[in-house]
């Protein structure tokens, strides 16, 4: 399965050239990173997997659906979806930890930008879903 979602967010994220602060497959460069936007696909495909791995570490407590919601999480924010400070946790993360798995309307609503629903990011969670959700 890490293999499927590493090829969906490539299909979807698209290669990001010259659009700082993304670079690659859409890394989003970190204080102090040095990485550049003509690095090779190699480079680019090597550091997409490091940050999913770590993603996963991170979702880990949430056993089968971690990949899902670290796929997600690559994509979102990881603390757009578990909270911090003052960015309450999601509907999706509250449903995870009280152990409620239908949680598909939850996952399809990160479909958004500036409030408006872009179809594109629709298809993109119902194809990360359909792929990545273990029944």
């Amino acid at each position: 399965l890490f293999e499927q979602a590493i090829a969906c967010i490539k299909r979807f994220e698209g290669w990001h050239g010259n659009h700082l602060p993304y670079v690659g497959w859409g890394h989003k460069l970190l204080p102090g990173e040095t990485f550049r936007p003509d690095m090779s696909k190699a480079q680019a495909d090597s550091l997409l997997r490091a940050d999913l791995r770590k993603l996963c570490r991170m979702c880990s407590r949430f056993g089968k659906d971690a990949l899902l919601v670290a796929t997600l999480s690559y994509n979102v924010g990881y603390y757009r979806l578990v909270g911090y400070g003052k960015i309450p946790k999601s509907r999706l993360i509250q449903k995870l930890e009280a152990g409620d798995r239908d949680i598909y309307n939850e996952y399809i609503s990160f479909r958004c930008y500036k409030g408006k629903v872009v179809p594109s990011i629709e298809r993109r969670r119902k194809v990360e879903y359909m792929l990545l959700y273990i029944l």
